[in-house]
């Protein structure tokens, strides 16, 4: 008999929601796949390498000249200058670098904060490495940090915090003061910042993205970790990155010798030679507001209330004018009755506590924006208000 490691984890929600876009063929506004393709340049590149035989294994760090671009990209961005020998380490995927920077650190007992909702693969990887979850809930509508509630949930064995900007799936964003909370937060402590930032590209109304590499005293304590699969979408690529100082990368690359070792090689030499002229944020960030305008707009005067997003892809509906079942229940219903598919904000969430709010992904051409709009507003209202 097998005895499960993860006994409160069940399969993945997202599995369940491929199956209701498979069997009915609903409009698929759940899961984070983007209507648009990837730039024909960088397909070629990735072409080019896979003929000329870059096939081998890469190093474990990932290729050098990738490292030089991620860099570079980040001096311009945000004024810091990280090492691409010592201090950048390419991964396989998002999920992989996560699970590797918390291996690096979080040891049995230590204490985890992560902010709920939050997304599904934090949790589970605390626990294998021996830790504890701690949840702080971020209150609708803004889906902001309370501080003062933060500090009283921060113990002599927190060993990490969880940061997520932009958000998902509230698509909420930090603020400055939000980073100046955080250094006074944890200045003095022995607190490692792990911090999500794979968005970044994609931040809305005239915000500027405020990553933890652009304060000196968080990145002495923190690992970043991003990806170019939401700028060129290409997150079936599976790669990502992680930057850190090289006190916290040698530990991180300890971890990931074990775990994965390589990253696939010509598409880290395809993404090397396309990056040095293409990394601009500004025009993906002017693609993705207008989408999210654009459904947006198509929702005025209708009984859902839209929480915009401030950056990402995703976005809330809050449902309760709609109906009062809980979220799992009104997804289902979507699917099933309306054939529009969307996420129940309570999938992110350790406590299945009744939500009324649904997660969309707007990442999708003018014409699938318009159906999934025609199917939510033909849902009836069975509340009264």
């Amino acid at each position: 008999m097998v005895q499960s490691k993860l006994p409160n984890t069940n399969s993945s929600v997202f599995s369940s929601i491929n199956k209701w876009v498979e069997e009915s063929g609903a409009v698929d506004m759940g899961i984070g796949r983007t209507d648009f393709k990837c730039p024909q340049k960088l397909i070629d590149l990735a072409a080019k390498y896979l003929n000329d035989g870059y096939n081998n294994y890469a190093p474990l760090e990932g290729i050098l000249p990738l490292r030089k671009e991620i860099s570079e990209i980040v001096r311009v961005n945000y004024g810091q200058v990280y090492n691409p020998l010592t201090e950048i380490t390419i991964t396989a995927g998002t999920n992989q670098a996560i699970h590797t920077a918390i291996s690096a650190v979080v040891k049995d007992d230590d204490e985890v904060i992560i902010f709920e909702p939050a997304f599904e693969s934090f949790a589970p990887s605390i626990i294998l490495n021996g830790g504890r979850p701690v949840f702080v809930r971020l209150k609708a509508p803004t889906f902001r940090i309370d501080w003062d509630e933060l500090r009283k949930m921060v113990s002599a064995k927190t060993k990490m915090i969880i940061l997520n900007s932009p958000h998902n799936p509230t698509g909420s964003v930090l603020s400055e003061n939000d980073l100046y909370q955080l250094q006074r937060l944890t200045n003095g402590t022995n607190i490692t910042i792990l911090s999500d930032e794979i968005f970044e590209s994609m931040i809305f109304d005239n915000q500027t993205h405020q990553s933890v590499a652009r304060y000196e005293k968080l990145i002495e304590r923190s690992f970043v970790v991003s990806s170019f699969g939401p700028l060129y979408n290409i997150n079936g690529w599976g790669i990502s990155y992680c930057l850190a100082p090289e006190k916290l990368m040698r530990e991180f690359r300890k971890m990931q010798q074990i775990q994965i070792y390589n990253v696939n090689s010509p598409l880290q030499y395809a993404l090397a030679d396309y990056l040095p002229q293409n990394h601009s944020f500004e025009e993906i960030s002017e693609l993705y507001q207008g989408k999210r305008n654009y459904f947006n707009r198509l929702l005025e005067g209708s009984l859902y209330e839209v929480i915009p997003a401030q950056g990402g892809y995703f976005e809330l509906l809050d449902y309760s004018k709609v109906s009062d079942e809980p979220d799992i229940d009104f997804a289902e219903r979507l699917a099933r009755d309306f054939g529009i598919v969307t996420v129940p904000v309570s999938a992110f969430c350790h406590e299945k506590n009744r939500s009324n709010f649904v997660r969309v992904c707007f990442a999708k051409e003018n014409d699938t924006l318009e159906r999934a709009a025609e199917k939510l507003l033909q849902v009836p209202s069975t509340t009264d208000f």
